[in-house]
């Protein structure tokens, strides 16, 4: 057990409701701490201290993105936690003595792998130079699925944080992919010329001011689309949402008791693939990071995964490259009854269904949780079923849509951010990598194969729910803690960072974080860097991006991608399992 580490409140410096270090730690140890206490607050996680003892943290002592937020460090602690239920999974196959095996997390990898959305190589070109204003180069792709939702400055900065009329209170908008009706909603005619991002914030700055914070919230409610005050993490608690959302626990599975108890299903043996998902089957609804990272974090570990998105709705065409690894996809439009009747008929075989659609949508189509216990139920094998959403299982919040960045406004994150770059104000700014959709998704990739180990052990189905403003605010509890003024100003000095806004969008400060990290670890990124897969002949061309980050025992059992990334739809309608 690590030793005793001590968090004091912080509200002067980082606003109410914060914890910042007594003293600091260096980051693997933090690492174990996190890794401690996220084990010890999840139900059914082993508490075994062989297994504990087992797992080890290495990497650079001193933090390596920009502000408090300890999200590397949670990360890190979380993959370790999929090590040790992947070695419970192989102990159940193969032997018991491999659940004792070890795992390893290099805690650099861990924070490098929150920005994995762009550390990408194709053709020898960095993919993150090739962006501007948030939006890859189309030339590279077959087909371009992000549809114009970022093709003018004005929609490019719907997604933003603007102050309100309310005096220290800003508030997160959100385009949602859908820019034109959100701006429309407060007042600016989507047609409006602007000669640059910096214009259109302005534009859009203009009339945000004459809303209340309040006002603005109810505005995004009736017409449900997305946004969310930037509240303290003191605020969010208090809310009857947050409050509801803290009686959960971050990794939230459970067995789902009124159906049909199915009996226990063994892990497949597959010859020549000896990690532990190796022939389990995914069937995966998703769109853009979050629900992704769960399909690809499972891919990583042997499963057969299937993608399925609609060639009508956008996408943000980088993130194929990274987020498809080792995925097939295939396109399905759930308005046509043949591609409907054809998602049936891959759902009869799936072992874990993964989805990422606002709560009640799909099961209009006939593919929520009830519908596919029933279908479990029938065929007499349990399954997993994987949700993400915004706000968690239940309360006033629950069906609101959500990305990222209200994840990071709700908890509190964007206002510690804004924090910790001098404003005391109220303004708050993102957090400067996607922290609360990487981290959702490794959430649901845990909660998967907890649920996939138990039904291994005593049958039946489960249903696993991850939360955008969840995964957020962890790093925010008392017990994690944040860095110190002088932590963070450290960190500065040795990656010199860029400058950080409210207007940003959160690509563009992603890629501030990646050119302080080229700068100071330049070998990570290097052509054959130990961290790095490498695939010679992708559907793009040389292809390179991170490896998964945990590491086990054995490098026959140990995550890794077998097929390079495909573009979304790629695969026929009728490609089925292998």
């Amino acid at each position: 057990m690590t030793a005793t580490h001590e968090t004091i409140p912080s509200p002067e410096i980082y606003g109410p409701g914060t914890f910042v270090d007594k003293s600091f730690l260096a980051v693997p140890d933090d690492a174990r701490r996190v890794f401690e206490i996220l084990a010890n607050a999840t139900p059914n996680f082993t508490k075994s201290s062989r297994v504990w003892d087992s797992v080890k943290f290495e990497g650079h002592d001193r933090p390596m993105i920009p502000g408090p937020l300890k999200a590397p460090v949670v990360a890190a602690a979380l993959h370790a936690m999929c090590g040790v239920v992947a070695n419970e999974l192989l102990a159940t196959r193969d032997s018991p003595e491999l659940a004792e095996q070890g795992v390893t997390v290099n805690t650099d990898h861990a924070a490098i792998w929150l920005g994995s959305i762009l550390t990408v190589k194709l053709n020898g070109s960095d993919l993150s130079e090739r962006l501007h204003e948030g939006e890859a180069s189309a030339s590279i792709f077959d087909h371009d699925f992000q549809k114009g939702v970022f093709d003018s400055p004005l929609r490019l900065r719907t997604t933003a944080i603007y102050p309100t009329k309310t005096s220290g209170v800003w508030y997160q908008l959100h385009g949602s992919l859908h820019a034109d009706t959100v701006l429309e909603a407060i007042g600016v005619d989507p047609t409006t010329k602007c000669k640059s991002p910096a214009e259109a914030y302005r534009v859009i700055r203009e009339q945000t001011l004459k809303f209340s914070a309040d006002e603005l919230e109810m505005m995004m409610v009736k017409n449900g689309f997305c946004g969310s005050i930037c509240h303290t993490p003191e605020g969010w608690g208090k809310t009857l949402m947050g409050k509801r959302l803290q009686s959960h626990p971050l990794v939230n599975y459970s067995l789902q008791s009124h159906a049909v108890r199915t009996p226990v299903s063994p892990l497949p043996a597959v010859p020549d693939d000896k990690r532990p998902l190796a022939g389990i089957k995914v069937l995966e609804l998703v769109r853009i990071i979050a629900g992704p990272v769960i399909g690809t974090t499972l891919a990583a570990l042997g499963a057969d995964v299937i993608r399925v998105n609609c060639s009508k709705l956008p996408d943000l065409n980088a993130l194929q490259l990274t987020l498809n690894a080792g995925v097939r996809t295939i396109d399905l439009d759930l308005t046509i009854d043949e591609d409907v009747a054809r998602l049936r008929e891959l759902v009869q075989d799936v072992d874990i269904f993964i989805q990422g659609f606002r709560p009640g949508s799909l099961e209009r189509k006939g593919f929520g949780l009830n519908n596919l216990l029933e279908t479990a139920g029938k065929r007499g094998k349990g399954i997993v079923y994987v949700e993400e959403n915004a706000y968690g299982p239940d309360g006033p919040y629950h069906e609101r849509p959500g990305w990222q960045q209200i994840g990071d406004a709700a908890s509190g994150a964007s206002f510690v951010t804004g924090r910790s770059l001098g404003h005391t104000d109220g303004t708050s700014v993102l957090p400067p990598l996607p922290i609360s959709d990487m981290t959702t998704g490794l959430v649901g990739a845990l909660g998967a194969l907890m649920a996939l180990r138990d039904r291994t052990w005593s049958g039946g189905s489960y249903r696993v729910l991850s939360s955008l403003v969840a995964a957020d605010a962890i790093s925010l509890r008392p017990e994690i803690g944040l860095y110190s003024p002088d932590v963070v100003r450290e960190t500065n000095e040795v990656f010199k960072w860029e400058v950080m806004e409210p207007s940003q969008y959160v690509s563009e400060l992603l890629v501030v974080v990646l050119n302080g990290w080229k700068r100071v670890f330049p070998d990570y990124f290097a052509d054959g860097s130990s961290i790095m897969t490498v695939f010679e002949n992708s559907h793009w061309g040389h292809l390179q991006f991170l490896s998964p980050v945990v590491r086990l025992a054995n490098d026959s059992v140990t995550p890794r991608w077998t097929t390079p990334s495909v573009p979304l739809c790629h695969y026929p309608r009728n490609t089925s399992w292998i």
